[in-house]
């Protein structure tokens, strides 16, 4: 998972209607939320790929939370794509988008799903889960990924004289094997060292708030949008 924006040493972020990226390489997949002015434009400066966003989170209807939003869709469609594209936002968001279409006489060649925002899980996809709460009417948002399993060794497997089969995936999640004849094998012998997983808060408030201490204190980045 990769982020933009984001100084891999910095903890907390102060900044107005933050835009930023979540970049998934191994599935060549970009996660895009606030669409600030010009957002077409950030994608090209930074060498990404815009037809790769999947995902645009929308977490208000504020002018500098969707003033890039009608730009974006456009060059979406100017470019030629066809593969359908979600956004998560409050339910006026559509709309929104129904008079600015009106307006340009504007008709998008791919499909736009809107997923109305609610307290709980939005998005659980490779590895990657978001969940979403409502704070006096502010949606906030955590953002995890999960630990990745180390690469396994396949020439360690073979040395030991494994088999390939269903064990393989079992060793490389780091699970332990008590043979017939009594020798141990050990899962985390065969594999390199695992990514470890990472928290980010999307907060909107600098107020302490006892419920959402505990996340906090374990979250890699803080953002105060």
């Amino acid at each position: 998972m990769i982020f933009r924006y984001l100084d891999i040493d910095t903890y907390i972020l102060k900044k107005t209607h933050i835009s930023f990226l979540i970049k998934l390489p191994s599935v060549k997949d970009t996660w895009l939320f606030n669409c600030t002015e010009g957002s077409q434009f950030d994608f090209l400066n930074k060498s990404l790929k815009i037809n790769n966003l999947s995902k645009i989170i929308i977490p208000n209807l504020h002018v500098l939370s969707i003033s890039g939003l009608l730009g974006l869709l456009s060059t979406l469609n100017l470019i030629g794509r066809i593969k359908s594209l979600h956004i998560y936002a409050p339910i006026e968001l559509k709309y929104y988008l129904d008079l600015g279409k009106k307006y340009s006489k504007t008709n998008f060649s791919y499909v736009i799903y809107i997923h109305v925002l609610k307290t709980g899980l939005i998005i659980n996809q490779y590895g990657s889960r978001i969940y979403t709460t409502n704070y006096y009417g502010f949606y906030e948002f955590f953002i995890v990924q999960s630990e990745l399993c180390g690469t396994f060794s396949l020439d360690q497997a073979k040395f030991n004289h494994l088999l390939p089969g269903p064990l393989y995936g079992k060793l490389k999640k780091g699970f332990t094997f008590l043979m017939p004849d009594g020798f141990s094998l050990y899962g985390y012998n065969l594999t390199s060292t695992s990514n470890l997983g990472c928290q980010i808060c999307c907060l909107f408030s600098y107020f302490y708030r006892n419920k959402h201490f505990n996340s906090l204190q374990f979250s890699r980045i803080v953002l105060l949008v």
